[in-house]
């Protein structure tokens, strides 16, 4: 991209987008960052809508907010239910951040700390095409962190695992190797888990606000309420998202597939293919089960987590949504 900062009116040029507050638009372009709207075909054409991390073409102006023509092709995209309904039911696909090759899912070492709720960020990930780090925070703070790490690592299979603490650098330069130059990182997890504070490590500099923690329920504020995306020194880029209480799952059967990738090598060996694994002779599953090789509980969380994703993602329910977003886009 050229460096030359003499644009002309409309130069076309392309960014990416840093930060969404519902129509209005902040695109990172040679170390600025420039309000943007959408030009009208969004609306009209029902076009696609940035999201964080998207690269966009747009009509560069030196004064005001420069227009939006195109959303660049995504190589991938972590998303989640839409949380208008808290009930879970008829949830719909919220679109959160594209262009990502790493997701580190953020648990710390205290009462937040849970096995089921890291397997489904996972899936999200997974499902999404990015890679699923898991980072255990506040290390400092725990006696047996070992043991936390194993658990998690018997859980999730093949992804790599770290133990941190951003306050005395401990495990630092294992998640300083992923933060190269071109690479994009999202970091996803509750809030009070410190991603706050280990970005501010990762960067070297207080560039995140930080809050602090309850100790009854170690709970934290949400310090983060939009996604925001950072570029940092050495040329890697960090998205930060709000914490979630709650992760529910929608659309990432692919992605719950690879993160319970035992189990579905344990259904192909069943004696019959449409095999529900209840009172079936010949059942894979229920032979591992009853010889410990597999637990009762994982499999449930595996059964639970498909029927929770098939339920949530109605195709048709999600595109009167984008109609109805995207009318209230043009009333505003």
């Amino acid at each position: 991209m050229s460096k030359n900062n003499n644009y002309s009116n409309n130069s076309r040029c392309t960014g990416r987008i840093c930060n969404v507050q519902k129509n209005m638009f902040t695109i990172l372009f040679e170390g600025r960052e420039l309000p943007a709207k959408c030009r009208g075909s969004f609306y009209h054409d029902e076009l696609e809508f940035p999201i964080v991390g998207d690269y966009v073409e747009f009509d560069y102006q030196p004064s005001g907010e420069s227009r939006i023509v195109e959303v660049c092709d995504r190589k991938n995209m972590l998303k989640r239910p839409y949380p208008s309904d808290h009930s879970m039911k008829n949830s719909l696909e919220q679109e959160m951040v594209a262009n990502v090759d790493y997701c580190f899912i953020v648990c710390s070492l205290n009462d937040n700390f849970n096995v089921n709720r890291i397997l489904r960020y996972i899936a999200v990930a997974k499902a999404g095409e990015v890679t699923p780090i898991v980072v255990l925070t506040k290390a400092d703070l725990c006696r047996n962190v070992e043991d936390y790490v194993n658990e998690v690592m018997a859980a999730a299979g093949n992804v790599k695992v770290h133990a941190v603490s951003a306050v005395n650098s401990d495990g630092m330069s294992e998640l300083l190797e992923y933060c190269r130059e071109g690479v994009t990182i999202a970091l996803m997890g509750s809030s009070g888990v410190g991603k706050s504070t280990l970005i501010n490590a990762i960067s070297g500099s207080e560039i995140m606000k930080t809050g602090a923690v309850r100790e009854s329920d170690s709970r934290g504020r949400h310090t983060t309420t939009t996604r925001q995306l950072f570029m940092l020194p050495n040329g890697a880029t960090i998205v930060d998202t709000p914490g979630m209480r709650e992760l529910g799952m929608c659309d990432v059967e692919d992605g719950i597939d690879d993160t319970f990738a035992d189990i579905v090598e344990l259904e192909k060996c069943c004696k019959f293919r449409d095999c529900h694994h209840n009172t079936e002779p010949g059942c894979a599953i229920k032979a591992a089960i009853a010889d410990g090789s597999l637990s009762a509980e994982r499999y449930e969380l595996y059964r639970g987590l498909k029927s929770e994703s098939e339920k949530n993602f109605n195709r048709k329910a999600v595109a009167i949504k984008r109609r109805q977003i995207n009318k209230g886009r043009r009333q505003q």
